[in-house]
């Protein structure tokens, strides 16, 4: 474990390495606990850099047993080890050498789940972003890009299946008991892309024909007996790849495409070169095993994977500041995958209330950082939906600024010219410059700056004139690191309702540039004003959630009312509801915390009502317009001195509320749903599933009482109406008979299952009130519950944390300690994943006073431990630093 600290990376210290790497041959003779490891490298001396210059590779952890120089044996003056380096002196001037180090290393010991590993049988790699220097001594940065051939030696009986990128070569028997596999890539690519499987495991295979006529391999490596379920991400997989050539004129280039799914794994997948590894829970699916959103995610991370072929491996990042170049960019490839095989509005909002609930709280707190940041001390902490989820609205809003043409153009483009580099933002953007002809200055500080900006907006209207003049002023708050923040470029879709819900059309528009449905903020202050317009309309801003803001626009109930009904763009009429919510539910918290009387508003109620029994309205989208805002929206609202025992309370009555004005509407759409036919993932049987559940969820309110969810629980036919039903049991009714009976069911029916007993943990981990958090300590104590597995770590103990506000933030402040000392008994075996649960408490300073010293008593706790990890004392010292 890494716990040098002291080391800040800055951007502005980049510089090429002073050696070129040609070509890297790798031999692996695996062993359980004594893997060896023969890297041979060869370099030549990058031209201008001084001959004396050493060549200084990269290692973590390493113990070096070799060193040769062109196949002899290397002086031990010539050269300095460490675990943490190789450093080489006296190398040729000018002409080529190789350089052959062996190392030893134990991948049975490696619960980092970092370099090589082995778990449950499987060898298993994850190399990104520093890992491939836990295998060897290496130069392991992104801009280093040399095509690899991999030798592994293994014994046959346990490991039959030998995999790594590229195209396979050939094996054959290696002595009595052991065999060789060999496999190129003949793609230059950096180390973090290199990967390697060796196993028993069941594959799924398939074939693709791409859109030259070459037929691509399909493979998916599954655990023995789970084939069945790797069925969706094949097709899904076989989706993407015929999208990508549609929508991008993107083709596959090897001759096979493999996934590996394993159960032990740090993220939710990896986009390795030709060889995706992928935590199996983004894999396995079928009705009864897997949610509708379970499908979904499938569908999105296959793409994302697969989509990095071109955007992130073809094309890599030329140093890890530039992370948000592969990463966002693909981030929004894969949304627009998703909106295209499902439904866009729907989509929109489900990315929005994504961004909003992690985003934009990363944004306002201690670890806000620009989407492509400047300086970092743990590289690993900076793969934040930040880079991710805001890298994918930077790339939307270029797409909106240029129009579908000429983004299009900059994108072909981009991969022309950049095609086998290691790229930067400023090549992105400079492509997307010269294509259109749009100067992007202003508009690429949406890289530089963080924050989110806050626009005031306000409108009056002049009938004598027929004038609207709209103003707006933006801002952004100080950010660590950043006081001072210039003004934006943000591309504001917009609309003008008139009163049958039609749209007035401007004679002329003044004030800035508008392109076509598009204001182009880019001052301060700025006022449109729109001429000839025959009567008062209602303004719909920021459509569709054109670009990352907050809006501070003070319209009426009627206006939002009037939006909600009306407007042509579902993400608007979504907006408008929320908007209407958002102040009842603040109100409602503040009435439970001073004892007042809490109501829901009749505009509200009557808005969500229409919306729910419109059956011109496609199911999905009323099912998101009946999840009003959720607790951690609404203590976003308020902003500080929360008390998250008020803001439960205040939500639940207001639901109450609606719930009881709306039970036969509620009681029609269940029952008019109560049937949705047989299982399919599609969209429209998801909307359907998730109307009839909010119903559910609704009338369950109304009656207070067990009985409909209990009699759903028992009739449910897949898992998403199965867990939708045992939430709102042992949410609602945590100590009634039938919630206990139907959690034991669902324990007693999926022991065998670990992906699903993750359900059955978050379920209860979510219950709110102070009680979870004994449950959560008695849950540890299950024999299903694996301390070392990362996904039986979020299911309870991040879950928690992170969605649970009334349970994780006790008034008393035990959650606290109690999740500080998970922290420091997970750090030893895995950073990552104590630093990515850690990130949970970003957002203490915003509790009331008592909660908040109590926080802010466990991170000190925390951080004065001696023997942190860098990922985490890199988080504990942000977070308390603020």
């Amino acid at each position: 474990m890494r716990t040098d600290t002291g080391r800040i990376v800055h951007l502005a210290d980049y510089r090429p390495t002073d050696f070129v790497l040609e070509r890297v041959d790798l031999t692996f003779e695996l062993d359980p606990t004594d893997t060896k490891v023969e890297a041979r490298l060869i370099f030549h001396r990058r031209e201008g850099v001084d001959a004396s210059a050493p060549l200084v590779l990269d290692g973590d952890d390493l113990s070096m047993t070799s060193l040769l120089f062109d196949q002899v044996e290397m002086a031990k003056d010539r050269y300095t080890a460490t675990p943490e380096s190789l450093t080489i002196h006296g190398l040729p001037a000018e002409s080529p050498f190789e350089i052959t180090v062996t190392t030893m290393i134990n991948p049975e010991a490696n619960t980092q789940l970092m370099g090589l590993y082995r778990s449950n049988g499987i060898y298993c790699t994850q190399c990104e972003a520093e890992g491939f220097r836990r295998i060897t001594y290496f130069p392991d940065r992104p801009d280093v890009l040399a095509v690899y051939t991999v030798n592994i030696i293994a014994d046959k009986a346990a490991n039959p299946l030998l995999l790594s990128n590229g195209n396979f070569l050939g094996g054959a028997g290696f002595g009595p008991d052991k065999h060789f596999a060999a496999w190129f890539d003949p793609h230059p690519k950096p180390s973090y892309l290199f990967a390697l499987v060796a196993g028993d495991l069941g594959v799924v295979e398939d074939t693709f024909t791409t859109m030259s006529e070459r037929e691509v391999t399909l493979k998916i490596y599954v655990e023995h007996g789970k084939e069945a379920r790797a069925a969706y991400a094949m097709d899904a997989l076989k989706r993407s790849m015929k999208w990508d050539e549609e929508v991008f004129g993107r083709e596959y280039d090897l001759d096979i495409f493999m996934i590996v799914a394993v159960s032990d794994f740090n993220m939710g997948a990896m986009e390795n070169k030709g060889l995706n590894i992928f935590n199996d829970k983004y894999v396995l699916a079928d009705p009864e095993t897997a949610t509708d959103q379970d499908y979904a995610n499938i569908e999105a991370i296959i793409a994302h994977e697969y989509f990095h072929n071109w955007t992130g491996n073809r094309i890599t990042c030329r140093d890890w500041f530039q992370l948000c170049l592969k990463e966002g960019l693909t981030v929004y490839r894969d949304h627009e995958f998703s909106a295209d095989q499902r439904s866009r509005s729907v989509k929109r909002i489900a990315e929005v209330r994504h961004l909003r609930s992690e985003q934009f709280p990363e944004d306002a707190g201690p670890l806000a950082h620009p989407v492509r940041p400047t300086t970092f001390r743990e590289i690993n902490n900076f793969y934040t939906t930040t880079v991710y989820e805001k890298g994918s609205e930077v790339t939307r809003m270029i797409a909106t600024i240029l129009g579908r043409d000429d983004f299009k153009k900059g994108m072909d483009l981009y991969f022309e010219r950049h095609d086998g580099d290691a790229a930067t933002v400023e090549d992105f953007v400079k492509c997307f410059e010269e294509a259109s002809g749009r100067d992007l200055t202003q508009f690429s500080l949406w890289y530089h700056q963080a924050g989110t900006p806050q626009i005031t907006v306000s409108s009056t209207f002049d009938a004598a004139t027929k004038t609207l003049s709209l103003s707006l002023e933006q801002m952004v708050a100080a950010t660590p690191g950043q006081t001072a923040k210039e003004p934006m470029h943000i591309p504001l879709r917009f609309s003008l309702l008139t009163e049958n819900g039609a749209e007035a059309t401007a004679s002329a528009i003044a004030g800035g540039e508008v392109s076509g449905d598009v204001l182009h903020l880019t001052e301060r202050s700025q006022t449109f004003t729109f001429s000839g317009i025959g009567a008062r309309p209602v303004v719909s801003l920021n459509r569709g959630f054109s670009a990352p803001v907050t809006l501070h626009f003070d319209q009426s109930k009627d206006d939002l009312s009037h939006i909600a009904r009306h407007d042509s763009d579902l993400f608007a009429r979504w907006q408008a509801i929320t908007d209407l919510a958002l102040p009842i539910l603040t109100a409602a918290a503040n009435a439970a915390r001073s004892g007042g009387e809490i109501f829901a508003d009749a505009a509200l109620t009557d808005a969500l009502l229409a919306i729910a029994a419109d059956e011109s309205l496609e199911p999905a989208f009323r099912a998101q317009a009946l999840a009003l805002p959720s607790e951690a929206d609404i203590a976003r609202e308020l902003g500080s001195n929360n008390d998250p025992d008020a803001i439960h309370a205040g939500r639940q009555a207001v639901l109450a509320a609606i719930a009881q004005s709306g039970v036969e509407i509620f009681r029609t759409l269940y029952a008019a749903h109560a049937d949705t036919g047989a299982f399919t993932p599609d969209a429209a049987g998801a909307g359907r599933r998730a109307l009839k559940n909010a119903a559910l969820s609704f009338l369950t309110q109304a009656e207070n009482s067990p009985a409909l969810a209990a009699e759903a629980f028992a009739k449910a036919d897949n898992m998403t109406d199965l867990s939708q039903a045992l939430t709102v049991l042992a949410h609602r009714f945590p100590d009634a008979a039938e919630s206990k009976a139907a959690l034991a069911s669902f324990e007693q029916r999926f022991a065998s299952n670990a992906l699903v007993l993750d359900k059955w943990f978050a379920i209860q981990a979510t219950i709110p009130g102070a009680a979870a958090l004994d449950r959560v300590q008695d849950l540890m104590k299950n024999p299903n519950f694996i301390a070392s597995n990362p996904n039986r770590v979020r299911s309870l103990i991040g879950t928690f944390a992170f969605s649970n506000p009334t349970g994780f933030n006790r008034a008393d402040g035990k959650a606290y300690q109690f999740f500080a000392e998970q922290i420091l008994d997970i750090d030893p075996r895995n950073p990552q994943l104590a630093a990515r649960l850690l990130t949970a408490l970003r957002s203490w300073r915003l509790l009331e006073p008592v909660r908040a010293d109590h926080a802010r008593s466990a991170l000190q706790v925390i951080e004065s431990t001696g023997t942190l990890s860098t990922d985490v004392s890199d988080i504990v010292e942000r977070i308390l630093k603020g």
